[in-house]
This record gives structure tokens, C-alpha cells and sequence, in this order.
């Protein structure tokens, strides 16, 4: 194969896309990098859309070997932000001129729905903003009173398109259940967001173009391609972290197959490289989501160790992203960033 004869073609095979994650050489790297970043400028424009993020709670009731939130996580304090705080820090995020807020927390049942739904009112009343919603799976009806209630998207990962793999590192459940819920979720009119984690414990490379393929086919409006870093507290602890090489490559590879969504360069990235979200950014990223959780909650967010900025003081965090959006040669959406989808859709 020729890497240029591949990136030449409008829809990608699966085997095309194997090979695009197996190139090692410089000068083909750089061509698939290119051709990413200008597809996302022909579809995305030079806009970086930052989504400012509340992790109101590290709770969660699920045993996901790879992630430092698990239940059987003793030694992680746990915390749950009070509704005033998640308010507050919703109000601080708007006048940041960031215009959507992502609320986010583990699979927990500890919030019911008629709380959700109270500070999803109250947040809208209040502001101009989109609501992104990232609570993992709740029931069908608590998704539909969270629409109506005005949440605008909702943030579901897949982590995996292999079927055994899923059952392994979700301690049983099923892929099947979890697309459901995304199919669901796009039925019923929210913006649906979800994506992979590179390099996680026997994932192959097909697994990963399985991953893209399958985003594709639930014509997602956003997907997150992450890498995996290991947290200490889990049955996964000691295993490899992610090749930030290949993370980039499958961003640009998901940039190209995917066209249209938005992708954004991950905290992981800039955790497991400390240019990590800049590198992601050329090679097909628009959105960054910066993280606004309170202090001392944040630190206690800990799906993986030394998460990047977890220290920081949230205050800072916008403007440190905006120089460095600047000095790019970009610039920061002021817009909602709603679905390119939505807002690219002939009339």
C-alpha cells in the first residue's frame, strides 16, 4: 500500500486503516498528519472550542479494571460537590466566556434524577450556555427529563469496539448495552459524544480501526480518542501506558474517517506528553475541555495518576489555554460549538 493512495480516498476500509496505525516512517507520518489537519480545517475551521468541566463527584458504583474510580478504590477519598458549589462553578466557567459546561461525574446513583434535572434547570435559566452531560448509563426516562430539562449532548465512551475486551475490562456488562444507549440517546435528539482509549491491555490494531469504524457508524458528533495511563489502584496498575505516537496517529486517522465531529486533544494527552494537547491539535483536534472542578475536589478525580493541570489553580486554567490557542495560529470558538453536523446540515 501508499500511504498517499490511502489518504487520497474518500471513505476508508478497514484495512486501510490498520495500515494507516502500523506507519513508522517520518515522511508518511507527516502526510497522514497533514492531510488531518486539513480536513479538520475544511470542516472545522481554525476554531478551538473549549467545554469547561465540573466533576462534581468521584463516586461510582462500577469496577472497571482500568479506571482509578473503581468501588474497590479504598485509598481514593471520595467527594460530592453540593449544588451551590456545582452552580458557582457554572457561573465562574460562563464568565470565563466558555459556553458549555460539561457535567461530569462516575456511574453513581448517589444524585437522583430529580436533582440532575434541577441543577440542569437552574443552570440554563441562568445562562446562555450548552449542557454536555457525562454521567454514564442512567435509565432511558432519566435521559428523556434531562433533555427536556434543557441538557444539549451527552458524553457515553464506548472504550472499546471488541465485545470481550469490553466484558473483561467492565467486569461482565455488555458493549451491546452501552450502544443501545447511545443509539438511544441520538433517538431522542441529544448531541452524542464517545470514543476509545488507545493501548489498553490486549487491544490490537484492528481493535482500534474497529473503534473508528464504529464511531462512524453511530454518527457520533463528537469522539474522544484517548490513551491509556495506568492507574496504581487498579488490576491494570502495572500495565504499559499508551504509545503517544500511535494515540496521534489514531486521532488523525479519526479526524479523516470521521470527517465532521468534534475531537478534542485530551487531558491524557497532555498527562502522558507535555505538549500532548498542542501535538493533538495539529493533527485534527478543535476542542479542549478544560477543567474548572473546585479545589480540593479536583486532585480527588483521580481516574489516572498526575493528571495534567490537577494542581493548578482553576482560575488560571482558560487563559493558559487561550495563549496557547494563540500562539498556534488559532483561535477560540465563541460560539456554543454545537454539533458540526447540526450547523453544516444543507437547508
Amino acid at each position: 500500500m501508499v500511504v498517499s493512495d490511502i489518504l487520497n480516498k474518500e471513505n476508508l476500509s478497514k484495512q486501510d486503516i490498520v495500515y494507516l496505525l502500523t506507519i513508522m516512517e517520518e515522511f508518511e507520518i507527516k502526510l497522514l498528519f497533514a492531510k488531518a489537519d486539513e480536513v479538520r480545517k475544511k470542516y472545522c475551521g481554525d476554531d478551538i472550542h473549549l467545554r469547561g468541566i465540573i466533576e462534581f463527584s468521584n463516586h461510582c458504583d462500577q469496577h472497571c479494571l482500568y479506571c482509578g474510580l473503581r468501588l474497590h478504590n479504598k485509598n481514593l477519598p471520595r467527594y460530592r460537590m453540593n449544588k451551590d458549589e456545582i452552580l458557582n462553578t457554572a457561573r465562574f466557567i460562563f464568565k470565563a466566556q466558555i459556553q458549555t459546561i460539561v457535567l461530569q461525574y462516575g456511574e453513581y446513583s448517589f444524585y437522583d434524577f430529580y436533582e440532575i434535572e434541577s441543577i440542569i434547570n437552574e443552570i440554563k435559566n441562568e445562562l446562555d450556555v450548552a449542557i454536555t452531560l457525562s454521567l454514564g448509563e442512567r435509565n432511558f426516562e432519566e435521559y428523556e427529563r434531562w433533555k427536556a430539562a434543557g441538557a444539549d449532548r451527552f458524553l457515553l465512551k464506548h472504550e472499546t469496539a471488541n465485545s470481550k475486551l469490553y466484558s473483561i475490562y467492565h467486569q461482565g456488562d455488555e458493549l451491546e448495552n452501552r450502544l443501545n444507549h447511545l443509539r438511544y440517546l441520538k433517538s431522542i435528539g441529544y448531541q452524542t459524544g464517545s470514543g476509545n482509549i488507545v493501548g489498553l491491555p490486549d487491544q490490537t490494531l484492528e481493535d482500534i480501526a474497529d473503534d473508528l469504524l464504529l464511531l462512524k457508524e453511530l454518527d457520533v458528533d463528537m469522539a474522544s480518542i484517548s490513551p491509556f495511563i495506568p492507574s496504581p489502584e487498579t488490576p491494570y496498575g502495572s500495565e504499559a501506558k499508551a504509545n503517544i505516537d500511535l494515540t496521534l496517529i489514531a486521532t488523525a486517522v479519526a479526524r479523516i474517517v470521521l470527517k465532521d465531529v468534534h475531537i478534542p486533544a485530551t487531558t491524557a494527552l497532555g498527562t502522558l506528553d507535555e505538549l500532548g494537547r498542542e501535538k493533538g491539535l495539529k493533527v485534527g483536534a478543535n476542542v479542549i475541555m478544560p477543567n474548572y472542578t473546585p479545589n480540593p475536589y479536583r486532585q480527588n478525580y483521580q481516574i489516572y495518576p498526575d493528571k495534567k493541570c490537577i494542581s493548578d489553580d482553576p482560575l488560571a486554567c482558560g487563559a493558559c489555554l487561550t495563549l496557547m490557542i494563540k500562539s498556534m495560529g488559532r483561535k477560540v470558538g465563541r460560539s456554543k460549538g454545537h454539533s458540526l453536523k447540526i450547523i453544516n446540515k444543507p437547508i
